[in-house]
């Protein structure tokens, strides 16, 4: 168990507190089943912690992109992101950003090496979430379990979301995606409602001094 006060990774989004973490067991490989007696996110409410977490990774990720975006005077902001660290869900990471850059106008996101933040792959037993070192780089573990009792593509287009600036906001119903888990594994919708739309285009439209950071999880 990593202590918040050591490292800025958390249970983001679809994720698991990590106080839970003795509950869920980890699984060997992608094709496993998921173990009885699990505890889901809709159990787990997000903390104020982890909300201020997701803050610093959409941050540490704007500025990154906004100091770029000035050399090349692009009217949208382009944020980059390297999936080669998650090849099991290279179609739904290539799925999420098609959702999410046919959904706002004001950022759009790009593969390429490197990138603003990564994707990476394994076994975790919080599940699913967001990190950064607060210095411009973070990445989205994709866990191997959770994708199997979700699903893929809404927890990795809700992760990414993460990116973008939303918060979790698990009491929403299945048409939000920041509602993540709540709704339970049933919901499979991996579209931002028009709320969540028009948020990230403001978010980006306004740079870090529009940066309110969403509704209350």
């Amino acid at each position: 168990m990593r202590s918040p006060k050591t490292v800025l990774s958390a249970a983001l989004g679809l994720g698991l507190a990590a106080s839970l973490a003795a509950a869920v067991p980890a699984v060997a490989t992608p094709s496993a089943a998921p173990a009885d007696n699990t505890v889901t996110a809709a159990q787990y409410v997000g903390s104020a912690a982890e909300k201020a977490d997701t803050k610093r990774f959409f941050e540490a990720v704007l500025k990154s992109a906004l100091a770029k975006q000035k050399k090349t005077g692009a009217a949208s902001v382009t944020v980059t992101y390297d999936a080669s660290g998650a090849p099991t869900f290279a179609r739904q990471i290539s799925s999420s950003a098609q959702i999410w850059n046919s959904a706002v106008s004001n950022v759009k996101l790009q593969e390429g090496s490197g990138g603003d933040f990564q994707y990476r792959e394994g076994n975790d037993p919080r599940g699913s979430y967001a990190s950064t070192d607060g210095h411009g780089r973070g990445y989205i573990f994709l866990d191997y379990q959770q994708n199997q009792e979700y699903d893929s593509t809404r927890v990795t287009a809700h992760e990414t979301g993460h990116v973008l600036g939303l918060p979790d906001h698990y009491e929403g119903p299945c048409s939000e995606l920041m509602s993540g888990g709540g709704p339970g594994p049933s919901c499979t919708n991996a579209q931002p409602d028009a709320n969540e739309r028009a948020e990230v285009d403001q978010l980006w439209a306004n740079g870090l001094k529009g940066a309110h950071f969403g509704k209350a999880s």
